[in-house]
């Protein structure tokens, strides 16, 4: 069978490329809007670019048009807070994907505790075993969807007691998820 992309619209485009790029690592990211409103949303579209300086993207989208708050608070503010979630929190991850209007807070509406970060503005989940504070580095649009690539220095790190250990996360510890196709996540397996 093949598919040609040219007769593709952008979300059936997506349906197959979330299929086809498996698994994927999942970014929990908090931001906070103008008005102060903590806003919580999980992002697939995720991964590391630099070391040094250690940087992290995510790619966001829009719907209807319109960007999602993450893009639009990172862009006002050029800060937010990627966390890592483990095993047990795949309900409230997936929960967090829910479009509330932009006044809601999902972390309010989850019930999630969070911290103060060190260097940012956006808290910190206190549930989460890893968090990266982030600082705005670079916005990229790619496609016709004009989805923004963005990418953040990670100023401070934050990790559950016992998850680092010479130098390295213990990934059993950790005990990380991942994105499938759809609502799908995984775990580690062998």
């Amino acid at each position: 069978m093949q598919v040609d992309p040219e007769t593709l619209d952008a979300e059936a485009a997506y349906k197959l490329l979330v299929g086809v790029v498996v698994p994927r690592p999942i970014a929990w990211v908090t931001t906070v809007s103008a008005t102060g409103v903590i806003n919580l949303a999980p992002f697939s579209a995720f991964t590391f670019v630099s070391p040094q300086p250690p940087l992290l993207a995510i790619s966001v989208g829009h719907k209807a048009g319109v960007y999602k708050d993450t893009a639009r608070n990172i862009l006002a503010n050029e800060q937010f807070v990627v966390h890592i979630a483990d095993s047990t929190l795949i309900d409230p991850v997936h929960r967090s994907a829910i479009e509330y209007p932009s006044e809601v807070s999902e972390v309010a509406e989850l019930g999630l505790d969070t911290l103060q970060s060190s260097l940012v503005a956006p808290p910190r989940l206190a549930i989460a075993p890893i968090a990266a504070e982030c600082r705005l580095r670079h916005c990229i649009e790619f496609g016709e969807t004009r989805s923004r690539l963005l990418v953040g220095e990670v100023v401070m790190f934050h990790f559950r007691d016992g998850l680092l250990q010479g130098g390295k996360i213990g990934t059993r510890a950790l005990d990380p998820i991942c994105r499938l196709g759809g609502p799908t996540y995984a775990t580690l397996g062998e």
